[in-house]
């Protein structure tokens, strides 16, 4: 018999390495050290590790959402571990919940999260489009498809009366940023909405996004957290070996989904028709598209000519990092451009530059952490979108150029709708996001911590409008150019020290937190309209302007201070319960009014863990009951509401101009106020294969800041004031995620996310009398509109009817429109799938939306005039007796139809079923073996966006809620990513 080896042998320590893998590949960032003792270390970005080690240790491989492997080294130099996926581990993931991570076991609130490996497969330019039909409870909703075009977010519904103030708060790398509009309105005539400030944000910079919904998760940000929040957290460094990273993604985008619009012959079907329905046997002289004039054997689809391009995308993405146990650092680059589906040379670019740097001590008490991030955007588009004209213009219309290349204007009788693109809408943005947290632990359970951040803005926006849009015949000089142009900067500077404690007490565990805000935001603008240039050449250049307009011209200040706190106490790591607190002081309001307490309660019981489950109900894996009440607040009002302002009234008064008030003063303007109750219960089945959440809530929204109307007597139409006026916001939300199957070679998880929503005013004193009247109802929601009810076709007249509501024989808007009709989503959400096969990775998520939404109708002319239809209006009335969905065609000259028509896009018949089910996102990965490349990790991808619509929508895109606005687009792109 060999003899034993004594203990020194067994303790002689040795170099071991190998490579971590998964069931698709290496496996970076895993978890080394060795049982028992505190030696360790991490695989690198090619999944290989090195430690020392001794003959008799164990080696304990882990990863977040894999099994944990424990490995005997019995004196091997080389231990190569592929780790199995385990879901039970999923309750182990760290949540940011702001000031605090939480496990997702033991977290009270409601809190949605989507990583780096969610995002990176989707080929959007704003982070807010990777979220849609990704979370149960947030509704995202593009707003147009133009390149660096805004999203409208809402995260469990609607709560203010103001349009503009149910933006969540978005906090970026613990800095908030502003969700104020940087531009748009008058002077960004392309976009249907005000500029998007998430534009500036990289989505291949971002880690992780969560989104905190209820009460428990918000009120610590007080009243910031009044419609949510959105917490983005940037990529952080790493230890390990020095590594580079870059990816190259390239594509096209098209417009996903036109009109069937009419074609020529059934065209000028129609236009006879409606001028043989209104007796006119004589085609006028400007009929130019019937009276022969132009080809009535011409043929044209203009929304392929103009709308039809291909937007070309590159997008390029580098990333070098590393560090040591001590120091980790990341730096990384990103360049993306995109060209336009509209005829021209327009486009959008975009540069970021991303760093980020730790350190910690070598005693571990000290650390650092600095992020910074630079974004430069260049959008460069036409200033009036082409898609209206693309519906509107007759199918025979004459060729967009003449036989010289010259633009056609057939005669002086074709409006060419190229002429718009003379004119540009630019915009520039430079923004800079940065932050640093400084800590020290002066005990083992007690930390002090400062986060200091900054932020700077700078945008500048033009949209211009030259003399060269009208046609030469005209005569029209560069005295009739217009300039509108919009330059706005913000900066912000924010300080919050905290200091954080935690102990354990037998069964107990107790963590507390208090902070501090110190925040300061300063704002200026100047808007302005230019015309009367002396040369088209200088449209640009307002001193060649004879006549300026400043619309606004400001500079505003917004200071914020704060004081919040947190205790949780966690008895068995069964029962929790979590307090948070926060004391807000605003300058919005007045003496008296500035500061407003805000907190909330949530308690869970994880019921898994008791002996009762654990021993009886074999096939439940995890188990929790959780609730949440609580209150958070709102300013979203703007600067210096309470106040009494005046703004100079550009009239000249013996060679002076004079100020005019604007605002009454009202010291009692104070907090909107938000009251928050949520239950929830969480379930995991068979070793969490199955898990399965439910939550419902209920939200109410009071002491509205609005305007009260004021009698005209006193100069003012409203003041500005806290309305008795309630809303009412609730709904379920589930979640469910299954592992159908989990195999070395092959995995596939579902995931499914589903929200019912209801949104209702609950009260509202005086709407009767207030400027609300014709927009509101009182137990309806808020995102309602007041419509005619439609009847029908009359069969003998063949004009449309509606319902006379007070029968006094006459259709009027004030009486009559008292048809309700909810834009609101009745539910939504999506279905996403994850394939894994060796190498292969198959990823497709589904976005479902059952809602109303105007149709066709709604968006063009009346049938029979000089502009082109869907082909749904063929069905029409056409001879008495008839029954038909559509009246009778006319060329405008019956003035009965002419009514009737702007009755009928003004009714229910107008509003129509606009539910859908979309592909919204399929990425499919191939991971390149490494023996094929050796010390170089590749993968190559191809991703879709919006790649399939399943609607009955007869319109362009039944999302879509901006009409006459470029709808989203389909992109299909294609990638490489190196890493070595």
């Amino acid at each position: 018999m060999a003899p034993l080896p004594n203990a020194a042998f067994l303790q002689q320590t040795h170099q071991v390495s190998g490579t971590i893998t998964n069931t698709t590949g290496t496996l970076p960032g895993a978890s080394v050290t060795i049982k028992g003792k505190t030696t360790g270390t991490m695989s690198d970005i090619n999944g290989k590790y090195q430690i020392a080690a001794a003959v008799s240790d164990t080696l304990v491989i882990s990863f977040i959402g894999y099994k944990p492997l424990y490995v005997p080294v019995n004196g091997r130099s080389v231990i190569n571990a592929q780790l199995q996926e385990d879901a039970t581990s999923l309750q182990e993931v760290k949540i940011n919940a702001g000031y605090y991570t939480v496990k997702e076991k033991e977290r009270t609130g409601s809190i949605a999260r989507m990583t780096s490996k969610d995002i990176e497969k989707q080929p959007v330019t704003n982070v807010l489009a990777t979220m849609q039909g990704q979370m149960a409870g947030v509704s995202v909703t593009q707003s147009t498809g133009v390149s660096g075009g805004g999203f409208d977010i809402q995260i469990r519904g609607q709560n203010s009366l103001r349009a503009n103030g149910n933006a969540p708060l978005y906090v970026i790398d613990g800095v908030p940023y502003s969700s104020e509009a940087i531009g748009g309105g008058i002077t960004a005539t392309v976009m249907p909405a005000l500029t998007s400030p998430l534009n500036n944000l990289n989505p291949g910079d971002i880690e992780s996004l969560e989104v905190l919904k209820d009460a428990d998760a918000t009120a610590i940000y007080g009243s910031r957290g009044a419609n949510g929040v959105v917490l983005v957290t940037t990529k952080k460094g790493k230890k390990g070996k020095t590594t580079f990273t870059t990816s190259i993604n390239s594509g096209l985008g098209k417009v996903a989904r036109f009109m069937d619009m009419m074609k020529t012959e059934q065209y000028l079907q129609m236009r006879a028709e409606a001028y043989a329905n209104d007796g006119i046997t004589t085609y006028p002289a400007d009929a130019y598209d019937i009276n022969g004039t132009w080809d009535q054997n011409r043929y044209t689809d203009w929304q392929k000519t103009l709308l039809g391009g291909t937007n070309e995308i590159t997008n390029i993405q580098t990333a070098l990092s590393g560090g040591t146990a001590q120091t980790q650092f990341l730096v990384s680059g990103n360049f993306g451009k995109e060209t336009t589906v509209f005829p021209g040379d327009f486009g959008y670019k975009k540069g970021n530059l991303h760093t980020n740097l730790n350190h910690e001590s070598d005693n571990k008490k000290f650390r650092i952490n600095f992020t910074a991030g630079y974004t430069v955007q260049d959008n460069n588009q036409p200033s009036t979108d082409l898609t209206p004209e693309a519906w509107s213009i007759a199918p025979n219309a004459p060729a967009l150029y003449d036989e010289n290349g010259n633009l056609n204007w057939e005669n002086n009788t074709f409006n060419n709708p190229l002429r718009n693109l003379e004119g540009k809408s630019l915009a520039n943005t430079k923004d800079l996001v940065t932050n640093m947290v400084l800590s020290y632990k002066f005990l083992q359970n007690l930390e002090l911590k400062s986060s200091f951040g900054y932020t700077d803005l700078h945008h500048t926006e033009s949209s211009t409008f030259p003399s060269t849009i009208y046609n030469p015949a005209y005569g029209v000089g560069s005295e009739y150019s217009i300039l509108f142009a919009n330059n706005t900067s913000r900066n912000s500077w924010i300080i919050e020290p905290q200091l954080n404690w935690n102990r354990q007490f037998g069964k107990a565990k107790v963590e507390a937190l208090l902070g501090s805000t110190f925040q300061q935001q300063n704002n200026a603008q100047l808007v302005q309209q230019a015309s009367g240039f002396i040369s088209n050449s200088l449209i640009y250049n307002l001193s060649a302007a004879s006549d300026i307009s400043v619309f606004t011209d400001e500079a505003t200040v917004y200071k914020y201070q704060a004081f919040f706190g947190r205790v949780n106490l966690n008895w068995d790591k069964r029962y929790i319960i979590n307090i948070t607190g926060r004391r807000d002081g605003s300058s919005r309001f007045g003496p008296g009014k500035q500061y407003a307490n805000f907190g909330a309660i949530g308690a869970a019981w994880i019921f898994s863990d008791e002996t009762f489950f654990n021993d009886n109900v074999n096939f439940l894996s995890f188990g929790k009951l959780r609730t949440s009440y609580g209150t958070t607040g709102n300013d979203q009002i703007g600067n210096y509401q309470f106040l009494n302002t005046y703004s100079t009234s550009g009239n000249n008064y013996q060679g002076t101009i004079g100020l005019q008030p604007t605002r009454l003063y009202n010291p009692d303007f104070g907090w909107e106020i938000n009251k928050k109750l949520e239950a929830a219960l969480e379930t995991g089945f068979f070793n969490d294969r199955i898990t399965l959440t439910s939550a419902w809530y209920n939200n109410r929204s009071s002491n509205q800041l609005v305007g009260i109307p004021l009698p005209g007597t006193t100069g003012f139409t409203s003041i500005q004031a806290n309305l008795d006026a309630a809303v009412e916001n609730k709904g379920w939300e589930f979640t469910l995620r299954t592992v159908n199957f989990q195999k070395q070679d092959f995995s596939w998880t579902t995931s499914l996310n589903f929200t019912s929503t209801k949104n209702k005013l609950v009260s509202f004193p005086g709407l009767e009398t207030s400027t609300y009247a014709n927009q509101l109802v009182i137990g309806q929601p808020l995102n309602i509109k007041k419509v005619y009810h439609f009847t029908g076709v009359d069969p003998q007249t063949g004009i449309y009817q509606f319902e006379d509501v007070n029968n006094d024989g006459i259709i009027s808007a004030t009486e009559d429109r008292k048809t309700i009709k909810d834009l609101n989503p009745q539910y939504y959400g999506g279905l996403q799938n994850q394939l894994k096969y060796k190498q292969w990775q198959l990823d497709f998520l589904f976005q479902f939306v059952k809602q109303e939404n105007y149709n066709t109708a709604a968006t063009l002319a009346l049938p029979g005039t000089m502009s082109n239809q869907s082909t749904v209006v063929t069905d029409h009335w056409q001879n008495p007796g008839d029954s038909a969905p559509y009246q009778q065609y006319s060329s405008g000259a019956n003035s009965a139809a002419v009514d009737a028509f702007y009755k009928y896009i003004s009714s229910d018949a107008a509003i129509t079923d606009a539910s859908f089910i979309r592909l919204k996102n399929i990425a499919l990965s191939y991971e390149v073996p490494k023996k094929w490349m050796k010390n170089v990790q590749c993968k190559v991808s191809l991703q879709g966006q919006n790649v399939l619509t399943f609607t009955a929508y007869k319109g362009a895109d039944p999302e879509f809620t901006a009409l006459g606005f470029l709808p989203p687009l389909r992109i299909v792109t294609t990638g490489i990513q190196l890493s070595f």
